[in-house]
């Protein structure tokens, strides 16, 4: 979980996008509802953005210098695998 504390070293912008109703965005909601303030207090000059937008398929988005974005789909994954793939977007160097 150290990883945490380090996002806004390599990225410069997170964008989760989700629905506010659909099955499919759920864990997504849950992992935010869990983990939003402990990810804002550890960088708290990172901007966390969250987009809802109904029937949208859920994704997270990180923006690297240069204006280079990598993004994962979330549909279908558990809130530890939600996790998971925010660990991976940190660890890439882009």
């Amino acid at each position: 979980m150290a990883w945490r504390g380090q996002l806004s070293r390599n990225i410069k912008e997170l964008r989760f996008l989700l629905c506010q109703s659909s099955p499919s965005s759920s864990p997504t909601r849950a992992f935010i509802e869990k983990n939003y303030k402990t990810l804002k207090t550890s960088n708290p000059k990172l901007p966390i953005l969250i987009r809802e937008s109904s029937g949208i398929e859920p994704q997270l988005w990180a923006r690297y210098d240069m204006g280079v974005e990598k993004g994962v789909r979330l549909e279908g994954l558990s809130e530890a695998q939600i996790s998971k793939a925010l660990e991976d977007l940190v660890s890439i160097k882009a």
